[in-house]
């Protein structure tokens, strides 16, 4: 059997369900947004210097990207594709830190957010997910896109409920989707079939170099819940961190994938 027909198929995302999740998932945000006080907005994030206002501002950018790109010509084709992205994001983090600090400082952050979800409602259903749009890091299909919206919106609500010392909701499948992207990049990365990775309810993919296993229990498994396995794969925690606390399970001698996180960047 060639490499080829070994690959894993690209998964693919309901494009309704992605749309109502990006819908869902920042509903959710404007809710706490909404009721932030100036005090709250200036509280330190784990994101370097950002304050909760630069990461208001930064959720704003990300929701308003897909209407942002449709006001512009389409390329000719999609040059990226979904299991590419995680690990290309880190290419225009430094451009895009700078951007958001000057319009978290000119700006009201909660106007901003409340601006990009009426240009997404009324932009986005409009339009068909095979639509190629401009955007960073380089082109893509519009319901592409729209999955990585949902991550952006997963990982930074989970930021900012650590910023504010507070739970906020995730829709079901903006968490689903965002843990799937991850790990399918985690397989990207290290293709193979020597470890599997479970992350239930939502995903278990194989990956990392090896004999492939085939049938009974794997010799080498990884397991651990969704937040766990998206702040791993953003870098938001250290896996040794992880392993020491227990909210990781790594069984096998292949089963440390500390070198291969985060995806991300």
């Amino acid at each position: 059997m060639s490499p080829a027909a070994r690959a894993p198929r690209a998964r693919r995302y309901d494009p309704a369900k992605t749309r109502a999740a990006v819908t869902a998932q920042c509903a959710h945000v404007r809710g706490v947004v909404g009721a932030l006080t100036s005090e709250q907005l200036a509280l330190p994030t784990r994101l370097g210097d950002w304050t909760v206002r630069e990461l208001v501002a930064h959720l704003s950018i990300a929701v308003g990207s897909a209407a942002r790109a449709l006001r512009l010509p389409a390329p000719a084709a999609a040059e990226l594709t979904l299991q590419d992205w995680p690990s290309m994001t880190a290419r225009f983090a430094a451009g895009a830190a700078e951007s958001v600090r000057e319009l978290a400082a000119g700006s009201d952050p909660v106007e901003l957010l409340e601006r990009a979800a009426e240009e997404y409602a009324a932009t986005v259903p409009s339009e068909p997910d095979d639509r190629v749009i401009a955007c960073r890091p380089a082109a893509m299909l519009l319901g592409d896109h729209l999955v990585t919206r949902c991550l952006e919106l997963v990982v930074h609500t989970d930021d900012l409920a650590d910023a504010l010392g507070q739970e906020i909701p995730f829709d079901r499948h903006a968490l689903a989707t965002t843990t799937r992207l991850l790990a399918d990049a985690l397989a990207a990365r290290a293709p193979g079939g020597s470890v599997e990775v479970r992350v239930p309810p939502f995903a278990v993919v194989q990956c990392v170099e090896g004999p492939r296993h085939t049938r009974g229990t794997p010799p080498n498994v990884v397991e651990t819940d969704p937040l766990t396995w998206i702040r791993l794969a953003t870098g938001r925690l250290a896996w040794a961190a992880a392993v020491d606390a227990a909210t990781v399970s790594a069984s096998g001698e292949r089963a440390d994938l500390g070198d291969l996180l985060p995806v991300m960047g």
